[in-house]
């Protein structure tokens, strides 16, 4: 059966992330979504564990013991295993290199990538960059190969991040054969953050083990998420002022914003076209989506996707056709447009590709009109 999957979001034990994050609420936002298989998340924290292994999970959805780590040279890696016992065995191997494995959601952990892959193989999980992209704790800002970051060590997926998509990397020869996953990095249950951002996945049943199989084997089908220009960080912009900028002129002002003296970023695009120019990869799709509370934020001409009046006609949709992934690429135009015809038009727009983008950089969010 096809389902969709995010595998990497954060509990309330994370920076700058929601309390709300409880199982129940992520379960009951994943399942709105249209998401069948859920990371945990932040599975090296002990509550954490506790809090999923303790909940009686009656959803249907599988959820992938997952975690992030923060390696050196400040590189983010995602971590997939098959239950919560090894993470806690994992979290015990990384404990003498962290000072906050116990109480940070995405701890720091002193080792190298290679040092961090070892470990995480020796247990049977996964591993892999997460955003690997973005100009800040990733491997492509800290490294110019796979090979310097993670030495003699294989990585067994890629995460693409909010600011690329499969085009970004598939010219990267390096990567020929590392299967690619987008994923939400959620920070909150709100549908316009869970699952933005989600992978396709053919099971024959729906758990945790299952999924997992998938994504050693690289039996991905289908990536989906944002419009890279919709990431904050595709375009060479500067930090402060995010006034954009080519790489030459960023060369020539020596990375330093003559407007306001603030630091000029490279963005993902900038940096997917340093490191590529092989021919293309064959991949899975990519289904650029825009999250539907953003096209009613739209619709409607208000500043956020969090207003009631946007949350009103998002959940009724969501009630009327089943999830929002549905709305946002199974329903018939027709049917949607029968429901709601101004939210119907703007969904048939972006489905055709009729949007316009006002590229994102140096730590802002990309904009988008639909006619």
């Amino acid at each position: 059966m096809s389902v969709y999957a995010d595998f990497h979001i954060h509990s309330p034990y994370s920076m700058a992330t929601s309390p709300s994050m409880t199982p129940e609420s992520l379960l009951a936002g994943a399942a709105m979504k249209g998401i069948s298989v859920l990371g945990s998340g932040d599975a090296l924290h002990p509550a954490w564990r506790k809090a999923w292994e303790e909940h009686e999970n009656d959803t249907g959805i599988a959820v992938l013991p997952t975690a992030e780590v923060e390696g050196k040279g400040r590189v983010h890696h995602l971590i997939l295993m098959k239950d919560f016992s090894a993470f806690e065995e994992l979290a015990g191997i990384f404990a003498p290199h962290s000072k906050d494995i116990a109480t940070g959601g995405r701890p720091h952990v002193h080792l190298t990538g290679e040092a961090i892959a070892a470990a995480v193989h020796d247990l049977g999980g996964l591993v892999g960059p997460a955003h690997a992209f973005t100009p800040w704790t990733s491997l492509y800002a800290a490294h110019d190969s796979v090979a310097s970051c993670y030495g003699g060590e294989t990585i067994d997926f890629l995460e693409l991040g909010l600011s690329a998509d499969t085009s970004y990397g598939a010219g990267i020869r390096e990567l020929d054969g590392v299967p690619f996953l987008s994923n939400s990095d959620a920070h909150s249950t709100h549908p316009a953050k869970l699952g933005r951002e989600f992978n396709g996945l053919d099971l024959n049943r729906v758990t945790p083990e299952a999924a997992f199989d998938a994504v050693r084997r690289g039996k991905i089908t289908l990536n989906a998420g944002f419009f890279p220009e919709e990431g904050k960080y595709n375009r060479t912009a500067c930090t402060r002022c995010y006034t954009p900028y080519s790489l030459e002129e960023a060369v020539r002002l020596g990375w330093t914003c003559p407007e306001d003296g603030g630091q000029i970023k490279k963005g993902v695009f900038d940096r997917a076209r340093e490191l590529g120019g092989g021919a293309p990869s064959e991949r899975p799709p990519y289904y650029h989506v825009i999250p539907l509370g953003e096209i009613i934020r739209v619709v409607l001409g208000v500043s956020s996707a969090t207003t009631k009046k946007v949350e009103a006609r998002y959940y009724r949709l969501v009630e009327t056709f089943g999830t929002e992934i549905a709305v946002l690429a199974e329903v018939p135009v027709a049917e949607i447009r029968e429901a709601d015809p101004a939210v119907g038009a703007a969904v048939e727009a972006f489905r055709e590709g009729r949007v316009h983008l006002v590229p994102g950089g140096g730590g802002k969010y990309g904009t988008f009109t639909l006619p």
